[in-house]
């Protein structure tokens, strides 16, 4: 802890202690971030792995068939069977707020033949190549799912750090800098109030000496008059 470097006085730890104040609010309201974006992290996280699975199960299928087609038909009878896809996929990014973190939103749309996802005709094509364009189509949703959750559990990554290094730079630098210059500057007025105190005892001290040998002389030389008078 480092103390800071202030003047020792009332209004000095009066700004100090609504600083100290905010500090803390601030601190609490960042900490309860924190605990909701770990939160909403972990749900991401899980869709994110179910997601991933889902997808990876259905391009295992998809190259799996696609390559039993590769092996029946031609390279180049391949590549006319695939020449001009049937459907087009269009996507809309937009955004969602959690905890104010902008992360994306894939909204996706299927173009064309809506019915007919087969870009060839049945005559001269094998059913494993079937089987890869169902697959192929089934891993496009997952895919797409996939690639908004990781970005959004990117973007909260990085957000769960910046206020993770806010909360402990409140925690662990700013409020015991704070605390502790409060504590400094209470000490040194209790100090100068000493001081003053004991300034004040000693002059009343050295006052009321003086009125006793005031007093004292105002007596003798009235006891001298006396005796004068008498004689």
């Amino acid at each position: 802890m480092a103390r800071l470097n202030v003047n020792p006085t009332r209004m000095e730890m009066t700004r100090l202690k609504g600083q100290l104040k905010t500090a803390t609010r601030g601190h609490k309201l960042l900490k309860d971030k924190l605990d909701e974006l770990m939160k909403q992290f972990m749900e991401i996280v899980r869709e994110n792995k179910r997601l991933r699975e889902e997808a990876e199960k259905a391009l295992e299928d998809a190259y799996k068939n696609f390559i039993i087609a590769r092996a029946v038909l031609s390279e180049a009878s391949l590549g006319e069977a695939l020449m001009i896809p049937q459907q087009a996929v269009s996507v809309k990014v937009t955004n969602r707020n959690i905890m104010s973190v902008n992360v994306p939103v894939f909204d996706f749309h299927k173009e064309g033949d809506t019915g007919n996802i087969y870009p060839y005709g049945m005559a001269f094509t094998s059913g494993e190549l079937d089987s890869a364009m169902i697959s192929f189509s089934d891993a496009m949703e997952p895919l797409l799912r996939l690639a908004e959750s990781e970005k959004s559990a990117q973007l909260l990554a990085q957000e769960i750090e910046r206020t993770r290094r806010r909360v402990n730079a409140l925690e662990n630098v700013m409020i015991p800098n704070y605390q502790e210059t409060i504590k400094y500057i209470t000490m040194k007025l209790e100090e100068n109030e000493r001081a003053n105190t004991t300034r004040l005892m000693k002059v009343k001290d050295m006052v009321a000496k003086k009125a006793i040998e005031d007093r004292k002389k105002q007596d003798e030389i009235a006891c001298q008059r006396c005796v004068q008078h008498n004689a």
